[in-house]
């Protein structure tokens, strides 16, 4: 893996307001050595994947405690591969019953994480899927 630093948006996506876990993880990363973008409450999938453009990130970490995370990490998916940005990580955290957890890792997500999650293993997580993304393009 190369010696840049990391990059990391977080957002929320839909109505919730809650963003205590969000600002908990971003500052975890942060002090993890990474850099982090967190944009705020009540972003629509196409603002989080139009930050996610503009910011060039490796990495989207959507906090989701609605339960519309069946409808909007997909969506978030949907629009950065439209922006060509394949290659950039999805992970999610937040109240995501264990059935759905499945079908999000099916879809494309590269984690799943519930309240109380291990701040170092969403770092250690989030370094693996880059160092995989990076030495794949170099090969």
């Amino acid at each position: 893996m190369s010696e840049r630093k990391i990059r990391v948006l977080i957002a929320k996506p839909g109505l919730d307001g809650h963003d205590r876990g969000a600002k908990v993880v971003a500052r975890a990363l942060r002090d993890a050595g990474m850099e982090v973008i967190y944009t705020g409450l009540r972003q629509t999938p196409e603002m989080i994947a139009e930050a996610a453009l503009q910011e060039d990130v490796d990495v989207v970490g959507l906090s989701i405690l609605s339960g519309a995370h069946l409808t909007l990490a997909p969506r978030v998916m949907e629009l950065l591969k439209a922006n060509g940005q394949e290659n950039v990580r999805v992970f999610i955290g937040g109240i995501i019953p264990d059935e759905d957890t499945a079908q999000l890792l099916a879809l494309g997500v590269s984690g799943v994480y519930g309240p109380g999650a291990n701040t170092d293993e969403i770092a250690g997580d989030i370094r693996q899927a880059v160092a995989q993304i990076e030495s794949s393009a170099e090969a």
